[in-house]
C-alpha cells in the first residue's frame, strides 16, 4: 500500500506544485520528443545560456548526443564547456558556496525541473520576465515573484516593461493577440521596448519551447523507448489473450 501512495505522490507532484507557487495563468506547451531539430537547437541554447549556473548532473553528454542524433567530435567542439568530456556527467564548475553568496541560494540542477514543475511552468516562466529596479538583478518574474536569478535571454527577447499593476498581471497574464507578420503581439500587460532584442516575438517563444522541449526529453530521456516497448507488449498481450481464450474454450470443450 505505501508503494502504490508513494506512486501516487509521484504523479501529482506537478500539480501540486504548480497549484502552490502563483495564481499566474500558465501557457501552454506540448513537448515533441520526435523532433531532433527542436531538441539540438534547446542542447545549444541551454548549454550557451543556462549551464554557467545550472547543472544536469545526471544526464550525460554521450547519451544526449546518440539520443538526439548528434555527431560526439561536434558535441565535443561546441557543446561542451571547460575541461568535460565526451562521457562525463553534465555538470558545472560553480561553488555551491559561493553560488548562495551571489544569488541566496545555490543555483539547481534542473535535470528533473520538467517532470517537477511541469512544461507549462517553465515555458511560461521563462517568457515572464521585466524590468524591476527594485529587484537586486534589475528583473522580477510575474510567475515567479521576486526571482532570485537575472535573465539571461534578455538580449534575445529585448527589455521588457510590465504595464499592468500586480493583481493585474496576476489576472489576465500575458496573453495578447500575435501578429503573424511581424510576430509581435499588442494587448499585453507585458511589451518589449523596441530594437532592444535581437529576435522578434515569435521567434522567441520558438527558442523557449525548443528550450524547454530538451528539458522535458533530460527528464525523461528513455520515454520514446518506453513507447515502443509498450507498442509491442500491448500486441503481444492482444495476441496472448486470443491464444489464452482459444486454449480455455478447448480444455472446458471437454467438461461440458
Amino acid at each position: 500500500m505505501k508503494k502504490y501512495l508513494i506512486a501516487l505522490l509521484l504523479v501529482l507532484m506537478p500539480a501540486v506544485v504548480q497549484a502552490a507557487a502563483s495564481p499566474y495563468p500558465l501557457d501552454k506547451m506540448k513537448p515533441n520528443l520526435r523532433d531532433q531539430e527542436s531538441l539540438q537547437r534547446g542542447m545549444a541554447l541551454f548549454v550557451n545560456r543556462c549551464m554557467g549556473c545550472h547543472s544536469m548532473e545526471y544526464q550525460r553528454f554521450a547519451r544526449t548526443a546518440d539520443d538526439l542524433g548528434l555527431p560526439h567530435d561536434l558535441v565535443e567542439d561546441y557543446l561542451i564547456l571547460g575541461e568535460h568530456k565526451i562521457n562525463d556527467l553534465m555538470t558545472i564548475s560553480m561553488d555551491k558556496g559561493d553560488a548562495a553568496g551571489w544569488f541566496g541560494a545555490p543555483p539547481p540542477d534542473l535535470t528533473l525541473s520538467a517532470r517537477l514543475r511541469g512544461t507549462d511552468w517553465l515555458y511560461t516562466y521563462l517568457r515572464s520576465f521585466y524590468r524591476d529596479e527594485a529587484r537586486p538583478w534589475g528583473v522580477n518574474n510575474a510567475l515567479f515573484a521576486d526571482v532570485g536569478m537575472p535573465n539571461v535571454l534578455e538580449d534575445l527577447q529585448g527589455a521588457v516593461v510590465n504595464n499592468c499593476t500586480i493583481d493585474e498581471l496576476m489576472e489576465r497574464g500575458n496573453r495578447g493577440t500575435l501578429d503573424p507578420l511581424t510576430g509581435n503581439r499588442s494587448g499585453q500587460c507585458m511589451t518589449v521596448q523596441a530594437n532592444t532584442g535581437s529576435m522578434n516575438s515569435a521567434e522567441f517563444d520558438r527558442a523557449i519551447y525548443d528550450l524547454v522541449n530538451y528539458m522535458a526529453y533530460v527528464g525523461e530521456p528513455s520515454r520514446l523507448q518506453s513507447e515502443r516497448i509498450g507498442t509491442f507488449v500491448l500486441i503481444f498481450l492482444a495476441i496472448f489473450t486470443f491464444v489464452a481464450y482459444l486454449l480455455k474454450r478447448e480444455f472446458w470443450r471437454d467438461i461440458h
